[in-house]
Parts: structure tokens; sequence; C-alpha cells
């Protein structure tokens, strides 16, 4: 339960926390809506992935696994993967960067060092509640794949709820800020 129940005079909104979603999601509260992640105590539910996201996803993974193999990380990259951000946000970014991917339940937030959302329709809600709420949990660094641009929207240095520094870079050739020698070659 809450801590405490503010007294009000109007109805307020009650926000789910982490590990209520993840109780309703075992019981099978959301069967009916297929993938959905909780986004600052509010629960929705992911668009259906089309043929350009779904390539574009199978491609950087690939190239991902491959970079990180030749590192000596201890670092692994998973694909959706629910990140626990407690009190009120478990989205399932469509590829993490972890130092813990195995284990039970959701990737702690603190083990992420990199998260990727593939954009093909959802470019303005990974470029903005996305990026908000990656920042306030400071995940070091996070890419949005703009497939239509063939570009990358890089952040990095989270402070204040917020990405301190972005940039905009081509899609052939990335290279990951914050962990030193990723470098990312696509096909």
């Amino acid at each position: 339960m809450t801590d405490h129940v503010p007294f009000t005079t109007t109805p307020l909104p009650v926000k789910l926390r982490v590990e209520d979603f993840l109780r309703l999601d075992e019981a099978g509260a959301f069967n009916d809506y297929g993938r959905t992640e909780l986004i600052r105590g509010e629960v929705f539910y992911m668009n259906a992935q089309h043929r350009p996201h779904a390539r574009m996803k199978g491609r950087l993974f690939s190239a991902l696994e491959k970079a990180l193999a030749g590192l000596d990380s201890g670092l692994e990259v998973v694909v959706e993967a629910t990140v626990s951000m407690p009190a009120y946000s478990a989205p399932e970014p469509d590829l993490v960067i972890t130092s813990e991917p195995d284990g039970e339940g959701p990737v702690p937030v603190s083990s992420v060092r990199l998260v990727i959302e593939i954009a093909d329709t959802t470019l303005a809600n990974d470029l903005g509640v996305k990026a908000s709420v990656y920042a306030e949990n400071a995940v070091p660094e996070y890419w949005v794949v703009d497939v239509k641009a063939g570009q990358v929207h890089q952040h990095w240095a989270p402070e204040a709820g917020a990405y301190a520094q972005v940039r905009e870079t081509p899609l052939a050739d990335l290279v990951a800020l914050t962990i030193p020698g990723l470098t990312v070659r696509l096909p």
C-alpha cells in the first residue's frame, strides 16, 4: 500500500507502482492488450511492430552482439526486456545493454548501460516522454534509431531529469559514448 492517502475533495488518479504492474501482468490482467509497459505509473499498450522496425531491431541486435563479443566488458544485449525503474516505471525498450542479463524478473535499471528504442512510428514519444523517463532514472546513454531518416539520436550525461548531451549521427557507424570501445557497424 501507499505510505499515506492524501485528503482530497476531488478524484485523483492512482499511479501503479512497478511491483503492482508486475503482479497484475503475472495474473494476466494485460493479456488482451498484447505488449504493455508502465510509464510514470500509467499502463500503455504498444503498437504492433512492422517490418521496418523489426528488421532494424534484428540488424542492430546482431551488430551489437558482434561488437560486444570483441570487448571484455561483461555486458550483453537483450531484446525487449522490461527494465525496472522504481517506483513508477517499467518500460520495455527494443534493446538494452546490461551487466545483469541473467536472473528472474525485470532488468534492474542500475545494471543498464545503454537503452535503444527503434522509432518507425513512435519518434515523438521516444524523443519526448521516453527520453525523460530514461534520464530521470540515470540511464547513462539512450539511442533513438529513426528508421525513416536513417539516423540515430544519441543522448548521454543524464542530469536533473534530462540528458545534458544530445547529438544526431548517421546510422552506418555508431560509437557508444559511455561504453569504451563499443563501435557498431551496420551492414
